[in-house]
């Protein structure tokens, strides 16, 4: 009976210390991880919205907004790029939730004549070798979409070959660049009808969440 207790005590101290260890770890680098996070985000916006097109803090004139148009109904972020207090370009946080292996998180950015200035992946369960090539470092199919302007006049084009629209499928992989593609499209809907809205919106974006 001794030993049973003596032992059971000596697992107990042993979770104990490991939760306590654990806990360490996680705050030790939780503050590291929002960093590279936002790091990250910076460096995805820089690539989707010119700096010659603001000289505004974009990473900080942000909003949050919910639409279905954004594919789903969680909360995303809009970046708000202006040049000397005039709107510009936004870049907005986009949900493709039809993609092979699940959502695929976009950044889209489009200046105020509705062209589009870049889409870059950021999260997504792709499979390698196929539905990857959505990723910038891996393929240049992601950049077919800069320099598209927007209007309800070309929105059969905004489709995958495949299904008669103007975008590369991949070999063996449909699903993904036309899980993409409907993102987008419907993205550029969103700010077609609410581009003076999200620019007048006050600011409100908990900066620390943004491109999770």
């Amino acid at each position: 009976m001794n030993s049973i207790l003596k032992n059971g005590v000596m697992l107990g101290i042993f979770a104990l210390i490991t939760t306590a260890l654990i806990a360490i770890t996680f705050f030790g680098t939780q503050d590291k991880i929002k960093e590279q996070q936002q790091k990250r985000l910076l460096s995805v916006l820089n690539e989707v919205v010119p700096e010659t097109l603001y000289n505004n803090s974009l990473y900080q004139d942000c909003t949050e907004v919910i639409d279905p148009l954004l594919g789903n109904d969680r909360v995303h972020h809009v970046y708000r790029a202006r040049m000397d207090n005039v709107p510009t370009a936004l870049a907005l946080e986009t949900t493709a939730p039809d993609g092979y292996s699940g959502n695929i998180e976009l950044v889209v950015g489009v200046d105020d004549s509705m062209r589009v200035l870049g889409v870059r992946s950021v999260d997504h369960k792709e499979t390698p070798g196929l539905g990857d090539k959505i990723e910038r470092s891996v393929s240049d199919w992601i950049t077919s979409f800069n320099g598209i302007i927007f209007s309800d006049d070309t929105l059969s084009a905004w489709r995958v070959k495949k299904d008669g629209g103007q975008f590369d499928q991949f070999t063996g992989a449909t699903i993904t660049p036309r899980a993409v593609v409907k993102a987008v499209k419907n993205t550029l809907l969103y700010v077609e009808a609410n581009k003076e809205s999200l620019f007048a919106q006050p600011t409100h974006c908990d900066i620390d969440k943004a491109g999770k």
